[in-house]
């Protein structure tokens, strides 16, 4: 396993969320703290050390099929965010509507970190990026029913900017204004 590099960005956390077991949407509350466990955090619809295979991974395996959840968190960044409201015509987007779990500052190009990398709380929870999160028309649903006309504009506004998936790789709490690294592996980029 390669090692890893601090980046020399610090970020800070803007926005948290949490998308309620059996809520019927992907709608994300907010909160002020959240307690990252090994299998995300407890109660949120996406928690656990499993998932079933989605539509994203049919090519490795049939829909449904049990695998490690890799999907824990959506992460996004306030300025990616920024772009995709302004993309869309509006002023702001809120972070519930897409299901985010946590929002960002202080990362250019968020949604490209390299997989692997890993994002350091100053309280010790460490959580690692699995992939660049694509744009789907599930948040699109929820965007349409507050900001009519607006909801089919997500998924083009999103492409790139999307943010990433992510799960815990050390448990701890994390908290509105609370500040972490970013380390990034510690290899050359794949040049086949």
């Amino acid at each position: 396993m390669a090692g890893t590099k601090d980046s020399g960005y610090i970020a800070e956390v803007v926005w948290l969320g949490v998308v309620p077991v059996g809520g019927g949407s992907l709608r994300s509350e907010a909160r002020d703290t959240v307690d990252l466990a090994f299998g995300g955090v407890e109660g949120e619809a996406h928690a656990g050390d499993r998932r079933p295979s989605c539509s994203r991974v049919t090519n490795l395996y049939p829909k449904g099929t049990e695998i490690t959840n890799t999907r824990q968190l959506s992460v996004l960044s306030d300025e990616e965010m920024g772009d995709i409201a302004a993309a869309m015509g509006l002023d702001a987007l809120d972070p519930g509507l897409i299901g985010a779990s946590m929002i960002l500052r202080g990362i250019p190009d968020f949604s490209h970190v390299p997989p692997g990398s890993r994002l350091l709380f100053d309280s010790g929870a460490c959580v690692t990026i699995d992939l660049e999160n694509g744009p789907c028309v599930f948040p699109g649903r929820e965007i349409e029913a507050e900001a009519p006309g607006h909801g089919k504009l997500f998924k083009p506004a999103a492409n790139d900017r999307r943010g990433v998936t992510a799960w815990v790789e050390r448990p701890g709490a994390v908290a509105l204004g609370d500040k972490l690294r970013l380390f990034v592996p510690d290899q050359r980029a794949w040049a086949p």
